[in-house]
């Protein structure tokens, strides 16, 4: 039986275009689910909110993931940011 693979060697740049396609197909299936807003197809509706809610999902698995570095110092001076 086949097993997962359990490393990934992603770049910056590569995580950055799954970023950028799940968040354009996001955007496509909300203008589809608003165009389905007054029809009589709700398991096309279900259908939508299902892959909206894992797309949402996962996007935010991406985030969690990342670490944001802001530096303690400048030099010698204190970081201040703005």
């Amino acid at each position: 039986m086949a097993k997962y693979n359990r490393t990934f060697e992603l770049g910056l740049g590569d995580v950055e275009l799954i970023e950028t396609a799940l968040r354009a197909r996001k955007t496509a299936l909300s203008e589809e689910r608003l165009a389905l807003l007054n029809s009589e197809a709700p398991e096309e509706t279900a259908r939508i909110d299902a892959e909206l809610q894992q797309i949402h999902d996962l996007l935010g698995h991406l985030h969690n993931q990342k670490v944001f570095y802001r530096p303690d110092t400048v030099g010698e001076v204190p970081y201040v940011s703005g």
